[in-house]
């Protein structure tokens, strides 16, 4: 892949603006595992290899299990891997990511609406809102995963 603009570089106010939405996310109520979830799935829908592998490896740093990453992109398929919440948060990240096919649909707004406070419901928003501008800059520039 070819060398792209270095957008920090070019740009820092706007990188700037971005790690402030990162400050914002870390003093919400989201536990870590869940924000890295969010990442990685976002991440996965997208196809942004520098976050896919970013993100896998922050969330194994919390203790996320190597088999809830294997199947996370299949988490529709297995009922007893991921929680509730954690399923609903998933719906959330998708159908946010996909804004195009149907945005948030009234189904999981509502589910969403039965286990979590609008503040939270509010956060998870941001948090999907969030990495998928970082995904964009990521794929637009050729960001590449370091190598391990």
């Amino acid at each position: 892949m070819s060398n792209r603009i270095d957008i920090q570089k070019q740009q820092p106010e706007a990188y700037k603006a971005m790690f402030a939405l990162e400050k914002y996310l870390s003093t919400s109520a989201i536990p870590p595992l869940h924000k890295e979830l969010i990442k990685m799935r976002s991440s996965q829908i997208n196809g942004c290899a520098f976050c896919i592998d970013m993100h896998t490896r922050d969330a194994r740093k919390l203790g996320e299990t190597e088999q809830r990453i294997y199947l996370l992109n299949a988490w529709r398929e297995v009922d007893s891997i991921y929680t509730e919440e954690e399923r609903c948060i998933l719906a959330i990240t998708e159908e946010v990511t996909l804004i195009s096919n149907k945005g948030l649909t009234e189904e999981t707004y509502a589910k969403a609406a039965g286990l979590f406070e609008p503040d939270y419901i509010a956060q998870l928003i941001m948090a999907v809102v969030t990495i998928n501008a970082w995904n964009r800059i990521a794929i637009s520039t050729h960001l590449q995963p370091a190598k391990a």
